[in-house]
């Protein structure tokens, strides 16, 4: 089923208003299987028409939002019926509605908002019971040369008239017209610590050649593979993805890396503590974003400084000698934090995030990342991520939670 959206007002092209009719509609329309193959935003006005033309070419469903208020510039109605062959006309029972919603409000009726109610009598009512813009459903209709009209769906623009509309009236009528057995369903796996272009080198073929629709979504050192498929072809997928990838593929119970990361620290009755520099509490963030993260994260140290990495207690001389980025002062700073702590676990990073500071021996990008272990045991990554500061400091902290749950995995 081609399924397009067409998303109507100036309002949304000049920026004034965030544009969330896709996000709504996307959303709703997977819940039965639906996947919108095209979406567009046009401005008030004679683009409505060309969207309208282009879309009726190729779908079997329509959908457009707004332009179906009492104003000047809200004529998708009337373009909708021109198109068709139909003529409008007054609805009483919706005007009357409409008169009865205003009075309670204290506002006065006039012709330009009855214009509301207006519609052609081969269209169905879509109640609106949060606003006087009803919306409208014209079911396939003859154009001429053998051809019919698409499932045409006008709906209200403001969210608050639109989602009760979509959950009340349109996924119940779409689910109908969809052939039997032809849902499909979705599934997301999550690949840490491998490069997106791998991942799709990897397993991309073989997921097309099974008949599954598959789609990327790279992060900083993480990569989310959406697959959509029937129940058959996602179990399929699923085992090739641990077959390629092993431990790199979080379960999927697990929302995010640090979700994983908590959930198994707090099974084992564990705890992490983390001595940054570069990253500036950025890992201490992102441990903390995970729910359940109070039981098993106690300590975070910032140690931007040498002084701050000296108060808790790595040596002036082996700064002096090795630098405060180095791999002696990761593992100085990484230990320490496990001594203050007391936890089982600790990560710890010092770099150079730039523009500046870097050097030939250590250039901008630097940065070396400890991770050590209560039985004494204590790692050092040495890596450089070229990039802004921001990007360095996330590819800094993933990198770190990796380096982790690697750890979690070789113990378990």
């Amino acid at each position: 089923m081609r399924v397009e959206l067409i998303n109507t007002g100036s309002e949304l092209l000049l920026g004034q208003v965030v544009n969330t009719h896709l996000k709504v509609l996307a959303t709703a329309l997977w819940t039965i299987g639906i996947t919108i193959q095209r979406q567009a935003t046009v401005p008030d006005g004679a683009p409505i028409r060309e969207a309208l033309l282009e879309s009726f070419a190729r779908c079997d469903v329509v959908i457009v939002t707004g332009g179906l208020g009492p104003t000047t510039d809200d004529i998708t109605r009337d373009v909708a019926s021109e198109l068709l062959g139909l003529k409008m006309q007054l609805d009483p029972a919706v005007a009357e509605l409409i008169e009865e919603r205003l009075k309670t409000r204290q506002i006065p009726v006039t012709a330009r908002i009855l214009r509301q109610a207006e519609r052609p009598e081969e269209s169905v009512l879509l109640q609106n019971n949060h606003g006087t813009a009803p919306g409208l459903y014209f079911p396939p209709l003859p154009l001429g040369d053998g051809k019919s009209s698409p499932h045409l769906f006008l709906l209200p623009g403001p969210p608050r008239e639109l989602i009760p509309m979509v959950e009340a009236d349109l996924i119940p009528r779409l689910r109908l017209l969809l052939p039997q057995g032809s849902a499909r369903h979705m599934q997301i796996w999550r690949v840490v610590g491998v490069p997106e272009s791998i991942v799709e080198e990897t397993v991309g073929e073989p997921l097309i050649k099974m008949g599954i629709e598959p789609g990327y979504c790279a992060r900083p050192s993480e990569v989310d593979v959406r697959i959509v498929g029937s129940p058959r072809q996602l179990e399929e997928a699923a085992a090739l993805l641990k077959t390629s990838f092993g431990t790199a593929v979080l379960p999927e119970s697990s929302r995010t890396l640090e979700d994983w990361l908590v959930s198994e620290l707090t099974r084992r009755k564990q705890t992490i503590a983390t001595a940054e520099s570069c990253t500036g509490g950025a890992l201490a963030n992102q441990i903390t974003n995970a729910p359940g993260s109070s039981g098993v994260f106690g300590y975070g140290f910032v140690t931007y400084a040498n002084t701050a990495k000296e108060y808790i207690g790595v040596p002036k001389p082996l700064l002096e000698e090795h630098g405060a980025v180095s791999a002696a002062v990761a593992e100085a700073l990484a230990l320490q934090a496990l001594k203050l702590s007391g936890a089982d676990y600790s990560l710890a990073t010092t770099g150079i995030a730039g523009p500046a500071g870097g050097s030939e021996q250590k250039p901008v990008g630097t940065v070396y990342i400890a991770l050590a272990q209560r039985d004494g045991s204590v790692t050092v990554d040495h890596r450089r991520f070229t990039s802004d500061r921001q990007t360095f400091k996330q590819l800094a902290v993933q990198h770190a939670l990796v380096m982790l749950r690697k750890a979690l995995l070789q113990a378990h």
